[in-house]
């Protein structure tokens, strides 16, 4: 969930207003024929990495990051929401005391620097007294948003195995094609769910890094080693990112049996899996990036394999949009789920309502709201994810209040 995935890398404009008209209509005669869910998820992103959403800076004391964390608790409960997904691990780092990993640089302004209290243990209990859920959300390979491994803390294991980490794009990531940073990124992430009661895992839409034009991603080595029997070179990686969600499920499932709770596990990607120009199988969009070729991520795999446990692809484009019909993308996401025992959750764009940078549809506080009422048309859409926190509490133009004055009269409980 960074720039490029949150934004939606696509070719084409703006789609037609009489498509909008069309798709609205035909929604709102869903939302005639249905009665409101009793039980649905309705969250929101709690971004951490780049202070997007909480430490609104970097070097608060352990009391303002407390007290802003829990007014965004407090919000999510305002919004009658049930659920927070909480980034913990923006940057190959931790926000808790990790044996592996270094404290966020995001918390103190200083990298390995111990802020004096434990933000995921105090959210995960203040969620749960607010009934609300927490998934705990973790971005698995990326290591900095730079290219200089100097300015990581010395005991970094970025620094420690630097054989380890790729520079791409101007940043630095973890080659997922190592099998000993497969594990050790999972161990990373296993540390906290098996020590605080977090109801999920969730991962962002980062495996291998977006495509930047000009720019090749230097595995030829890890290739080399690792790449026999693959016929090119993106099944070798998109098996390699298959391995880390598959392995990391069958981990999740072990721990959570042993200790007799249900830890669920999802994964929300750029919403494109392919065009159907390029698959017969994929969504009716002209999308530039699509994440089985791009990013080397088979989401629509996962599904089907029931590796995951719910996906929350981000929609993050109008009714009517050209290039990503959200009225087109819907669909296809809810009969890709279909039999499979696997939850959808639309994830929505609430940061581009208001956005003068965003097309006429942005602009219109009732677009959200028509995404809702066109889902109650899809039995396997059970719930939303609005992106992320900080505009659920400032709402820019008033989406938000519209969703809840439209769709959220009372709080409910998650499908669980």
């Amino acid at each position: 969930m960074g720039q490029i995935g949150r934004r939606g890398l696509l070719a084409g404009a703006a789609g037609a207003l009489s498509a909008l008209a069309v798709s609205g209509g035909a929604a709102a005669a869903g939302r005639r024929r249905r009665r409101a869910p009793e039980r649905e998820v309705r969250g929101m992103w709690l971004a951490s990495v780049a202070n997007r959403d909480w430490p609104s800076k970097a070097g608060l004391t352990a009391d303002q990051q407390k007290a802003e964390l829990l007014a965004h608790l407090d919000t999510a409960v305002r919004r009658r929401l049930n659920t927070v997904v909480f980034q913990v691990r923006p940057t190959a780092d931790a926000l808790w005391p990790s044996p592996h990993e270094p404290w966020s640089q995001y918390l103190t302004g200083v990298q390995g620097k111990d802020p004096g209290w434990d933000p995921l243990g105090t959210a995960v209990e203040e969620a749960h007294r607010r009934d609300l859920e927490l998934h705990a959300w973790f971005n698995p390979y990326r290591v900095a948003n730079h290219t200089d491994p100097s300015r990581l803390v010395a005991a970094h294991p970025a620094r420690v195995h630097p054989e380890w980490v790729l520079p791409y794009g101007g940043k630095l990531y973890y080659n997922p094609g190592l099998p000993e940073v497969r594990s050790f990124v999972q161990d990373a992430m296993m540390d906290a769910v098996e020590r605080y009661d977090v109801d999920a895992v969730h991962w962002d839409d980062y495996f291998y890094p977006y495509p930047v034009a000009g720019q090749e991603f230097a595995d030829d080595e890890a290739f080399a080693r690792h790449g026999a029997g693959f016929p090119d070179r993106a099944a070798w990686r998109r098996d390699n990112t298959d391995r880390l969600v598959r392995e990391m499920s069958d981990r999740i499932k072990a721990v959570t049996k042993k200790d007799g709770r249900k830890v669920r596990f999802g994964i929300s990607p750029f919403g494109v899996w392919r065009n159907a120009a390029t698959d017969p199988l994929g969504s009716p969009t002209r999308a530039g990036v699509q994440t089985y070729d791009d990013l080397h991520a088979d989401t629509r795999k996962w599904v089907k394999e029931g590796w995951i446990d719910h996906i929350v692809p981000q929609l993050y484009w109008n009714i009517g949009f050209e290039a990503a019909d959200y009225a087109k993308l819907l669909p296809w996401w809810a009969e890709t789920v279909r039999g499979t025992g696997v939850d959808l959750y639309a994830g929505e764009a609430l940061y581009k309502a208001g956005d003068p940078a965003q097309p006429a549809a942005w602009q219109d506080p009732a677009e959200l709201s028509r995404h809702l009422t066109l889902a109650k048309d899809f039995a396997e859409v059970r719930g939303h994810v609005f992106f992320s926190a900080k505009e659920v509490a400032a709402d820019r133009i008033g989406a938000m209040d519209r969703v809840v004055a439209d769709h959220y009269p009372a709080r409910v409980r998650t499908p669980r």
